[in-house]
């Protein structure tokens, strides 16, 4: 293990180096990928620094005991945080997800329930903002589809990972690649006028973004057709042929986007969201295949099942996936997520470190 943080140390100085020569930065994506290891590297090596700091001053601390007794309760001390931090690197090293430190697109549908569930995509989305803004981060609404009520049919934002120091290690798909799913929600509708609670859904979907050298596509394989944007719109908003529908041949994916006023800005936005929805595709297709071979696919990270449960009139949060509960789903609307997500990184974390340990095993 301490052979591995070394090397992880050296790499981290390494880029360090390398990131502080302005000619790096003339490519961006270089730029970016390298920055990006640098973070990810970051919180590790710095709990290493602290270890090798511990074990030092629990020698000296140990050595001084045996003619001054008073530094033993010190010794003791430090031997606690010594085992605290061994424990914290272990989890720090149990192999990780590739993707996480990468932004992420972030797509939020209504399903069941009519306008019910349009309001309640509207809740997710503005849960997920103020979230992202508890973390450092930055969004973007890419698209959007709202209704009369103010609720959303269908609604895409990036999410990137900001200038200062984000709350939580790891980039952004690291702790919102667990939102993928169907949402339930349970409540009395502002429709309802009996005051019966109803039951609806809405889902979400969350793609790493993918950087243009990551994913290649062919213009040849784009269908690109432009019509003329709907809903509440602007004077050019609605009057022009501003929106982009872009068709993926040989997958047959469709991206449209209207929310800019320019045909180009609608092209660009939907060509992320195609690049991104093109890397979730590939890296669905090799976790099938890896699959097929071991178990390396962990329940919390299905997105095919119904993942949470918004129960309103209990004031009740629940994931499914985990068997997470608690009563404080007026914080978590608000954007107060730390504590779901903190479940379902541990509990991946711990489904990893066991599938690493199966083949010491065998």
């Amino acid at each position: 293990m301490f052979e591995r943080l070394g090397e992880l140390s050296r790499e981290h100085a390494e880029l360090e180096r390398v990131l502080a020569d302005s000619a790096v930065h003339s490519d961006p994506d270089r730029a970016r990928s390298l920055s990006r290891r640098y973070g990810e590297l970051s919180h590790v090596v710095d709990v290493y620094h602290e270890w090798q700091q511990t074990v030092a001053d629990e020698d000296t601390a140990r050595e001084f005991s045996a003619e001054d007794p008073s530094f033993a309760a010190e010794a003791e001390q430090l031997g606690r945080r010594r085992a605290e931090l061994e424990s914290q690197i272990e989890a720090l090293l149990v192999p990780r997800d590739r993707m996480d430190g990468k932004d992420v697109i972030l797509q939020v549908k209504a399903g069941e329930g009519g306008e019910e569930s349009a309001l309640f995509a509207g809740d997710l989305l503005r849960m997920y903002l103020r979230y992202a803004e508890r973390q450092g981060w930055k969004t973007e609404i890419l698209d959007a589809t709202t209704t009369g009520l103010g609720g959303y049919k269908d609604v895409t934002v990036a999410v990137k990972s900001g200038g200062r120091a984000a709350a939580s290690p790891g980039g952004v798909w690291s702790r919102l690649k667990y939102e993928g799913g169907v949402h339930r929600v349970q409540r009395v509708p502002v429709t309802e006028s009996q005051g019966r609670i109803h039951t609806s859904a809405a889902g979400v979907l969350v793609m790493p973004e993918a950087d243009p050298i990551e994913v290649h596509i062919d213009p040849s394989d784009l269908r690109v057709d432009v019509f003329r944007s709907s809903g509440p719109g602007g004077q050019s908003v609605n009057t022009t042929d501003s929106a982009v529908r872009i068709t993926h041949l040989p997958t047959g994916i469709v991206v449209s986007c209207q929310n800019e006023k320019s045909q180009l800005q609608n092209k660009e936005q939907a060509l992320r969201i195609l690049r991104a929805r093109l890397l979730a595709q590939a890296q669905a297709d090799a976790d099938a295949q890896a699959a097929a071979d071991r178990r390396s696919q962990v329940a919390t990270v299905d997105r095919s099942q119904r993942v949470r449960t918004y129960n309103f009139p209990e004031n009740r949060i629940s994931d499914h996936r985990v068997g997470f509960k608690a009563y404080n789903l007026d914080q978590v609307i608000d954007g107060d997520l730390d504590a779901v997500i903190t479940a379902l990184v541990d509990a991946d974390r711990s489904d990893r470190a066991a599938a690493a340990d199966e083949p010491a095993a065998r």
